[in-house]
């Protein structure tokens, strides 16, 4: 079968970004997403305008295209289950899904692979490890939300008590890691699989600031990371491309912090820095192409994100420019026409000609320092 049209559920900047790929490999984006101030809606060959989640718009979906692949995990697996069934054609499959929307399935699959990991508990086995310990709702977390830091019992009763039900949380050990690290990883349709540089992801309030790629390891460590990403993806049979993060303790041990079943945002600087980008290599694998090169095309490269940091309706031009005029810097704004704190709203790339991780570092503070007010830097 030749894909000619792409359905995808989510109109965020990660479908916003397949935009380009998707024109040179002649490929139609349909968006299925609940708002027509999405980014990706300005892309799309057609939309859909539905939630995430609304199984009839879906089905909708499947007969205006001819593979539906996944922006964000939102979804409802469970009502998707018989479009499946009857024919519809999701890549990655839904089976590849089902360990891993659920934070607690997704440690549970890892263990049965014999994948490094936190240790992890539900709520009523918190005795089995010490404090402080991670919380995390098991769906629909990301950017830093729905994670939290419980330093004692009493706080993670009242937590429990005044905001999640046991049931929607799990518990894991508090990992003092030297450096958070993330690798993209994609497989074909035919079991091919490559991973791109393993990248130094950088966090503040546990969202992602910076990514330094590729991220300063040993050959041991960048093996070890490649065997896990390539375990996971064939137990799965998964089709596209997956983000995995890690940690990397002191003793340079590798573990697993959270997958994500999509493009992600450590893949940010593939677009500029490699001879694929992730969203590239996403509509190949889905759309059953060769996979492409995922070498790097510069000798390091520098991501940030540009984080809104109040409440307005600005498309921030003045500072974009600026940040536009430093060398081989590669501005991305994802139009979205309002500003909140937090809210993704854009990334810089910088290419640069030497492995150099304190020069990646003052370069990533230099466009910090342009787009943040002081008291947010």
């Amino acid at each position: 079968m030749q894909v000619k049209r792409v359905g995808v559920i989510g109109g965020g900047q990660l479908a916003w970004m397949m935009a380009t790929p998707a024109q040179a490999l002649g490929v139609e984006l349909v968006i299925q997403t609940p708002s027509r101030d999405d980014p990706a809606v300005a892309i799309a060959a057609d939309t859909i305008i539905a939630p995430i989640n609304d199984a009839d718009a879906t089905q909708e979906l499947a007969y205006r295209c001819d593979v539906i692949t996944f922006e964000n995990e939102f979804v409802d697996l469970a009502a998707l289950f018989p479009l499946a069934e009857s024919g519809v054609c999701f890549r990655p499959r839904l089976e590849a899904l089902s360990p891993l929307l659920d934070k607690y399935h997704q440690r549970c699959h890892l263990e049965k692979l014999g994948i490094p990991q936190p240790k992890f508990v539900l709520p009523s086995s918190h005795n089995q490890l010490e404090f402080p310990v991670v919380l995390k709702t098991r769906r629909h977390g990301y950017d830093g939300q729905g994670t939290f830091i419980i330093k004692d019992a009493e706080t993670l009763q009242h937590k429990l008590d005044t905001s999640h039900k046991p049931s929607e949380v799990l518990l894991e050990e508090f990992i003092p890691f030297e450096r958070e690290l993330a690798v993209i990883v994609a497989r074909a349709v035919n079991g091919d699989v490559v991973t791109f540089p393993i990248v130094e992801t950088q966090q503040e309030n546990q969202v992602c600031r910076r990514v330094i790629a590729p991220a300063a390891i040993s050959s041991t460590v960048a093996q070890e990371i490649e065997a896990i990403a390539q375990t996971l993806m064939n137990s799965l049979q998964a089709v596209g491309v997956f983000g995995i993060e890690l940690f990397l303790t002191g003793e340079q041990k590798v573990l697993v912090n959270e997958i994500a079943p999509r493009t992600h945002n450590s893949g940010h600087f593939t677009i500029d820095a490699c001879a694929t980008s992730q969203f590239e290599q996403h509509l190949r694998a889905v759309c059953n192409l060769p996979l492409g090169s995922s070498a790097l095309t510069c000798s390091s490269a520098v991501m940030i994100n540009l984080l809104g940091y109040e409440y307005a309706q600005d498309d921030y031009l003045d500072k974009r420019s600026q940040i536009s005029q430093i060398p081989h810097a590669h501005v991305h704004w994802y139009g979205k026409n309002e500003s909140r704190p937090g809210r993704k709203l854009g990334h810089v790339t910088v290419l640069l000609d030497e492995v150099n991780p304190e020069v990646a570092q003052a370069i990533a503070q230099k466009i910090e320092s342009l787009w943040y007010p002081e008291s947010n830097r």
